[in-house]
């Protein structure tokens, strides 16, 4: 019975997650350091002065996140080709289970170019759901009859100072925009 709310609690957050950031509000960046699928340390002071666009994942996940990956690598690849230099980062939303290599591994089966593409672990679950909540305004959730995670489905678009500029669904359909928006503030 509980495992039926999973698919509505992820449907659910897509919904809110779908609709973008409110341009009216000031989103930014709290310093962060973590470590990278290549087990070294990343973080803000990395991004310093960069674009970057963000998402949530983890490695487990059996629904949104394989394409997620999917679009991220593909976004990556049409980003090299146009020539726009643009950091990529995805948050793992189940840092407990993914280890450095695990998301390594994970990677691997999307893209052969990790160079500005940096998968995060090494903070704990309350610390990535405080994280997502406080520097995302979105939510990443756990639960305890469950190994999936609840989480947002967007792509941040950041800034060279940190600020989350906007959001977008990470479908394909949605390349345009991202791309006009990173164009934008070079």
């Amino acid at each position: 019975m509980k495992r039926v709310y999973i698919p509505f609690l992820l449907l659910l957050v897509m919904l809110m997650t779908g609709c973008g950031i409110d341009k009216n509000k000031e989103y930014q960046m709290d310093s962060f350091s973590y470590t990278d699928q290549n087990g070294q340390p990343f973080g803000s002071k990395d991004l310093e002065g960069k674009v970057w666009i963000a998402d949530f994942i983890f490695t487990s996940c059996e629904t949104v996140c394989p394409p997620m990956t999917a679009s991220m690598a593909a976004l990556q690849e049409e980003m090299k080709k146009q020539g726009i230099e643009v950091e990529f980062v995805s948050f793992s939303a189940d840092p407990e289970v993914d280890t450095p290599k695990t998301l390594k591994d994970f990677a691997a089966k999307f893209s052969e170019e990790t160079a500005n593409w940096h998968l995060l672990t090494g903070y704990t679950q309350s610390e990535i759901e405080v994280f997502a909540r406080e520097e995302f305004q979105t939510l990443i959730q756990k639960p305890d009859s469950s190994n999936q995670v609840i989480h947002s489905t967007s792509f941040y678009v950041i800034d060279q100072q940190g600020s989350i500029v906007n959001s977008f669904g990470f479908q394909k359909s949605h390349f345009e925009e991202i791309i006009r928006e990173v164009k934008k503030l070079d």
